[in-house]
């Protein structure tokens, strides 16, 4: 029975390295979804703090702590509201009406729904939701002013706001991830 327990007793500290290392994987893994969620127009970055919650988890050494959490936090709720407002922000910037605003967010939730019927396995939903909102846009926006061609580049406004927001999501997933690595390479 004491033999047993000293081996147990000369094991841990493997297993507690071998834990260590298996949830650093995690991390890498959950920050490489999230950048790859984020070059899909998802929000990635959400799974890039959890990649960091459960690097704090793992390093007892200060870095990631509550600060580089909560900051991540913030940065995660910023790119969702500025989504959000994108669509509406861009079709209103090229001069297009309210109504068409609304069109651009629910044209492309429409298009992130139906874009799963593109037989392109996931940027099918990409596809789906910029060929959305610029459809709803332009719809709306031909009925208003009777011309196509003004209506198109309003219509843009909508596609290139959701460009710009994918664009900012991989930017903030990228970053993050390379202030976390980094961050966790000084500490070690």
């Amino acid at each position: 029975m004491i033999i047993t327990m000293m081996a147990m007793m000369e094991f841990l500290p493997q297993m507690q390295s071998i834990a260590v290392w298996l949830g650093l994987a995690a991390v890498v893994i959950l920050c490489a979804a999230g950048i790859l969620l984020s070059c899909l127009s998802i929000s990635g970055t959400w799974l890039v703090i959890a990649g960091t919650i459960l690097a704090a988890v793992i390093k007892h050494n200060g870095f990631p702590g509550l600060w580089t959490i909560l900051i991540f936090i913030v940065l995660a709720a910023f790119v969702e509201v500025v989504e959000a407002l994108s669509g509406a922000l861009g079709v209103r910037r090229r001069g297009g009406s309210k109504l068409a605003g609304i069109a651009a967010v629910v044209g492309g939730l429409l298009g992130l729904i139906l874009g799963t019927l593109i037989p392109v396995p996931i940027l099918g939903n990409l596809l789906g939701m910029l060929i959305g909102g610029f459809s709803l846009v332009f719809a709306v926006e031909r009925y208003r002013l009777k011309k196509s061609a003004q209506a198109a580049d309003i219509a843009w406004g909508a596609v290139l706001a959701r460009v710009f927001i994918m664009l900012l999501k991989v930017s903030v997933s990228l970053g993050m991830t390379a202030f976390l690595f980094v961050g966790m390479a000084v500490q070690s």
